[in-house]
């Protein structure tokens, strides 16, 4: 008997970390073999801050897709307390689409972020009047409120109070992790969205200590319990057009990972299609992965859906336990281990 295959409109990913230099060589390519655009964040050292820097930042990208290959990198700013409003308007005319809302030290290169949202109430202003997103990493920072609460308090500490002063202003809650942040989501107006990762909807916390510690499922924000884990799943399968795919595909060299201080992310770039249709179809949802995939974010974005199509094939298949990444190894996020979808 054939397998079952699966075409869709070719999807996006709506948050995805690419890195720069020479790493670009392995990590866009994973990219741009699924998807046909992606939002890349900005958090480079130094952060992408101007509309000049994002453009070049866009030129290194798409040098680094192969040949035969289309694929559309989003820009996005990265907001600091000093970021002057104008910028606004430049980045907006020249194309970048979104601006980062990193609250300084939730993550990855995120020391630069804000460290106030009131210091950068002028910027979002500018933000509403032209129509450019906002995109928010939604967890506080403060040291005294568990890791496993943080995104549950932004929401009542920051991200209502936001919405409330900005009634215009677009927003995507990226890669919420808890019942409260899908539960608030599914009840808020059509200016508010989410993205899930794929990491998020297949594995609840216990992964990364199953047999030890276990890096390379650690990220931020951290996996959470299995009802969150399940809260997940419904929304991202509901068919709730305010969800939508974003990987938050996150690379770092192996020994960065595997260290007594190791980063947080997970790569799931190379088998990121796979690994959601696996997850739709264990949930008996596949007839949801399209909208979610390929239609709910860029109707969200204003932009136009893609016109390409994207197969998919329900075969077991091996994935590379590395990849080489500029001069280290680059471990996937299930390396080693067989999916029971592929690419066609």
């Amino acid at each position: 008997m054939a397998p079952l295959t699966l075409t869709i409109t070719r999807p996006d990913d709506w948050h995805l970390h690419l890195r720069d230099g020479s790493a670009l060589n392995t990590v866009v390519p994973h990219t741009a073999s699924q998807f046909a655009r992606a939002i890349v964040m900005p958090n480079l050292k130094p952060p992408v801050t101007t509309a000049a820097l994002a453009l070049e930042y866009q030129q290194r990208i798409l040098d680094a897709v192969p040949a035969g290959m289309q694929f559309e990198p989003l820009m996005t700013l990265y907001l600091t307390d000093n970021i002057n409003p104008a910028e606004i308007a430049i980045a907006k005319a020249a194309g970048v689409v979104a601006a980062k809302l990193y609250p300084a030290g939730a993550t990855t290169n995120s020391d630069a972020g804000v460290t106030d949202i009131k210091k950068i109430y002028p910027v979002l202003e500018a933000m509403q009047k032209h129509g450019m997103l906002l995109l928010v990493h939604g967890e506080v920072t403060n040291q005294d409120i568990d890791l496993f609460d943080r995104e549950a308090v932004f929401i009542d500490q920051h991200l209502e109070p936001l919405r409330r002063d900005f009634p215009g202003l677009k927003i995507v809650f990226e890669h919420i992790t808890t019942q409260e942040a899908a539960q608030y989501v599914q009840e808020a107006n059509e200016n508010l969205a989410a993205t899930l990762t794929v990491h998020h909807l297949m594995f609840n916390r216990n992964a990364i200590f199953t047999g030890g510690i276990r890096p390379h499922y650690y990220c931020l924000p951290v996996l959470k319990r299995e009802k969150h884990r399940l809260a997940l799943l419904q929304a991202a399968t509901s068919g709730d057009a305010r969800f939508f795919l974003g990987t938050d595909s996150a690379p770092h060299a192996a020994q960065l990972k595997e260290h007594s201080s190791g980063c947080a992310g997970c790569y799931t770039a190379p088998a990121a299609m796979a690994m959601y249709a696996q997850v739709f179809a264990n949930a008996g949802a596949l007839h949801q992965l399209e909208a979610f995939a390929s239609f709910n974010g860029a109707d969200f974005y204003g932009l136009a859906r893609n016109r390409s199509t994207l197969t998919l094939v329900q075969e077991d298949e091996m994935q590379p336990e590395s990849y080489p990444y500029a001069d280290a190894q680059l471990k996937p996020l299930l390396g080693g281990q067989t999916l029971s979808w592929r690419l066609a």
